[in-house]
């Protein structure tokens, strides 16, 4: 039997504000090798990761160098990159939005190595329309996430692949080993979609 051919985009912000909800630290080479199991018959072609930047400016530059040290680590374990300079928000805040880079991308990807599965680890509802528009191309389209952490619309939109067992494998974010993270009513409706 051939293995599937699985592509997996990964929404960087999602995924952190996912663990965040649970006190969990990913480990993200555990979480790519979860999504694509050889011992499900699975062949990761790709794995690519949108990650939003602090801006370029004196008063976000510990922020920014911290982000670049972990997308450095991310390229140098295997993980293609693909980021955004964000923009100043009130206060010390900024926005660096890569749902649309993310859309286009997987299109663009999606035709040229020809995955027979897409993965895409995010709960942003945002991403219910390319997961139908996957599926209408005959891709299987699964997205990754926790299940309170999930919109519907993108539920509806894809098969999901719940997280919390690799999750459950991470360390929470204090450093206290390892925690195992309820299930959906652990945030009682805190995340709407």
């Amino acid at each position: 039997m051939n293995s599937l051919r699985v592509l997996v985009v990964v929404d960087e912000a999602n995924l952190m504000w996912t663990a965040r909800a649970v006190n969990k630290k990913p480990d993200w080479t555990k979480i790519r090798e979860y999504l694509a199991s050889k011992d499900e018959g699975r062949e990761l072609v790709e794995c690519v990761a949108y990650v939003g930047l602090p801006p370029e400016r004196p008063d976000f530059a510990d922020r920014r160098n911290k982000k670049l040290g972990f997308v450095h680590w991310l390229r140098t374990n295997g993980f293609m990159i693909v980021t955004k300079d964000g923009t100043p928000t009130e206060g010390s805040n900024y926005r660096a939005n890569v749902d649309v880079i993310m859309a286009i991308d997987t299109l663009d990807l999606v035709e040229s190595i020809r995955p027979d599965v897409v993965v895409m680890v995010t709960g942003d509802s945002d991403f219910a329309y390319l997961a139908e528009k996957l599926r209408r191309r005959g891709i299987r389209v699964e997205v990754a996430s926790l299940d309170q952490c999930l919109s519907g619309k993108l539920r509806e939109a894809a098969d999901f692949i719940d997280l919390r067992e690799v999750f459950n494998e991470c360390e929470d974010f204090e450093g206290n080993g390892h925690n195992r993270i309820g299930g959906a009513s652990v945030l009682d409706g805190t995340y709407q979609a």
